[in-house]
């Protein structure tokens, strides 16, 4: 596509979107550290100096997609989480509904973890403080409504749901990053089944620290 020069806000929340869609289209086909405005700006039809006028860095585009994506996110967990847990069961067995389903649900959103994953480490040190506190402002709301989703399922959280939520966001970021190894790591493996202990299925081991930490919540009785 190709673009004549915005002259309105309206023209440029257009190309404001169509940047937004392009990248989500290539992280769709390459990992996040893949990305690059030139590469971008190549798909988008605009010069990479045009691109910087609508977000002031690579970075500055991938976390407002980061913000983006989940929301779409919670919007589907939420649907997930009336269906998938059953209120009338006890705290722990309403745990573990919560983690299979907070599991299932995380780990196949494979660009949003990938996106969590370069969050603290790189995408978040290349912005303005202004993108920077809009960028956090924006995360702390989706932090609170994905606290309120676990605590309607599981109040016996409490408190702690917020501080759980980012662990889990955190861990589901980390560990993505194991899921899919180059292919000599894949040859160590299969030559050495013993050491394949380091290549992780995302949503096993996810189940794990979330039910690990829901428990830990619960009250003693």
């Amino acid at each position: 596509m190709t673009f004549q020069r915005a002259r309105s806000e309206e023209q440029r929340a257009v190309r404001r979107r169509a940047i937004l869609e392009t990248t989500s289209a290539m992280l769709d086909e390459m990992p996040v550290a893949e990305v690059t405005l030139n590469e971008l700006s190549r798909r988008v039809g605009l010069a990479k100096t045009a691109v910087l006028r609508y977000f002031e860095s690579r970075e500055a585009i991938l976390l407002d997609l980061l913000d983006d994506r989940t929301t779409t996110w919670l919007a589907e967990l939420e649907q997930e989480l009336a269906h998938g847990v059953d209120l009338s069961g006890s705290a722990l067995e309403r745990a573990e509904q919560v983690a299979d389903v907070l599991s299932r649900s995380l780990a196949a959103q494979t660009v949003l973890c990938d996106l969590f994953g370069a969050q603290g480490g790189v995408l978040e040190h290349n912005v303005s403080v202004e993108v920077a506190r809009r960028h956090k402002r924006a995360a702390l709301g989706k932090l609170a409504a994905m606290a309120s989703l676990v605590r309607r399922h599981l109040p016996e959280v409490g408190d702690n749901a917020e501080l759980f939520c980012l662990n889990t966001l955190i861990m589901g970021g980390a560990l993505s990053a194991y899921t899919s190894p180059p292919p000599s790591l894949l040859a160590v493996y299969e030559s050495e089944p013993a050491l394949a202990i380091h290549h992780v299925d995302l949503r096993t081991a996810l189940r794990v620290a979330i039910i690990t930490s829901l428990v830990g919540m619960l009250p003693r009785s």
